[in-house]
């Protein structure tokens, strides 16, 4: 047990292990997208710290209660060094952790550099942590009505970079918007599609992960900031993310990233198992499987799949995943139609050929979201529209389509003999088709 007094637990919020896992982390997104100028351990005791405050009943003289037990167990530390790192944790973050924030103001950007959390207190004969906020950063923390993001605290404490913890928060604020408009409205779906697919600049995030001066090499920068952090990413939170490098010229300007969220378990105090014994629950399961059979199907006759296999984005493999091709059908296949409609079968194919020339191995998880993403911006950029000179302009006349370019200065000189020749000659070979026929 923790030995703070229970005196002390009536009186101040403490937080204790068994709600580590139903923390949230809420924070303005101009404290999201500032530069975190410290290391990791700051940067997660500074979340942790974050979890304690009750938004709707702020901390009394902006201070927290943590209990050191309880903070090791959120870092995982269990060697007998562990106080002295925890002290140089500490020193750390007072005396070289702050927040470089650029607020948009209008008229301009205000800047701000916030020293977050310039007092703690412990001691050796009790579990207690005192942590006191700076009250310059209280506006980023408490009285939040807009521009916000929530996440949890029990990804962020599995993730062991400071580019993970800095980039998870980022992709949070994003998908967050998208689940907000996708369930309140007042997006179109190309907005919602930016949300969940959201670009930011190379040297935008260069900035935000304070890496301007290092991995000058591009290859280092995507190697350890970017795919690292994905790695970590995809594997410990509640997010799957991809991404790809977008050029301008022969260099890379921006990254989209492709973010979806993970199945969650639904067992909770036994309401998964009642739950599976609901007649209209089970039906409705029977109903999906039975649609997603009938899309499958229909995706492994579609034109669209043999030209996914003759561009490499489908493997034979990919072909035996129900779930995949059924996606592919629902979301994917009705937008290569309307392609189709605009530059024919040929303009799809080198379409796909393009996309899978600049797919990286990373997009291979989330291959519907990424094929569907790069047909919608392709149909959306107005690239689908030829140049002048290739295209063939027609103009409807009279049910007839005829090139406009087309001078109509041919006159039949054929004379009423030799039209009653041809016809002749037309109805005997006529016949004699039709005794081989016969």
């Amino acid at each position: 047990m923790s030995s703070i007094t229970e005196k002390a637990k009536k009186q101040k919020q403490v937080l204790t292990l068994n709600k580590l896992s139903k923390r949230k982390v809420v924070e303005h997104n101009d404290l999201i997208t500032s530069i975190a100028k410290m290391d990791k351990t700051p940067l997660k005791m500074f979340e942790l710290a974050i979890s304690c405050i009750d938004t709707e009943n702020p901390p009394k003289d902006n201070t927290v209660y943590l209990s050191k037990r309880e903070l090791f167990a959120f870092f995982k530390v269990s060697d007998n060094d562990k106080h002295s790192r925890f002290k140089q944790s500490i020193r750390s973050m007072q005396k070289e952790a702050y927040f470089e924030i650029k607020e948009n103001k209008g008229k301009g950007f205000d800047f701000e550099s916030i020293i977050p959390i310039p007092y703690v207190k412990w001691n050796d004969y009790n579990d207690e942590v005192t942590i006191r906020f700076d009250q310059a950063i209280m506006p980023y923390l408490i009285n939040l009505k807009k521009n916000f993001t929530q996440h949890a605290l029990s990804d962020i404490s599995e993730l062991n970079s400071k580019y993970s913890i800095i980039l998870y928060r980022w992709l949070s604020m994003n998908y967050n918007q998208y689940e907000h408009y996708a369930n309140k409205g007042g997006r179109r779906q190309n907005q919602l599609s930016e949300y969940c697919n959201p670009e930011i600049k190379v040297a935008e995030l260069r900035t935000m992960t304070d890496t301007i001066k290092e991995y000058k090499e591009t290859y280092h920068f995507f190697r350890y900031v970017v795919e690292n952090s994905l790695k970590e990413i995809s594997k410990h939170t509640h997010f799957n993310v991809t991404y790809e490098k977008l050029k301008v010229g022969r260099s890379i300007d921006r990254i989209q990233f492709h973010i979806s969220k993970k199945e969650q378990p639904q067992e909770l105090n036994g309401e998964y198992k009642a739950r599976e014994q609901d007649p209209a629950y089970l039906q409705d399961k029977i109903n999906k499987e039975v649609n997603q059979q009938a899309l499958f199907a229909e995706a492994m006759q579609s034109l669209y799949t043999t030209s996914l296999l003759e561009s490499s984005l489908l493997s034979p493999f990919d072909m035996q995943d129900i779930t995949l091709m059924a996606n592919l059908q629902l979301e994917v296949y009705p937008l290569y139609k309307q392609l189709e409609e605009i530059v024919g079968l040929q303009g799809v194919k080198k379409h796909l050929e393009y996309v899978s020339n600049k797919k990286l191995d990373y997009s291979k998880p989330n291959l519907v979201k990424y094929l569907k993403t790069a047909v919608m911006r392709y149909l959306e950029s107005g690239d689908t529209k030829q140049p002048e000179k290739d295209k063939t302009r027609y103009v409807k006349t009279k049910g007839k389509v005829t090139p406009d370019w087309y001078v109509h200065d041919y006159k039949n000189e054929t004379t009423p003999e030799e039209q009653k020749e041809l016809e002749k000659i037309k109805k005997e070979l006529s016949d004699s088709m039709k005794k081989k026929e016969e």
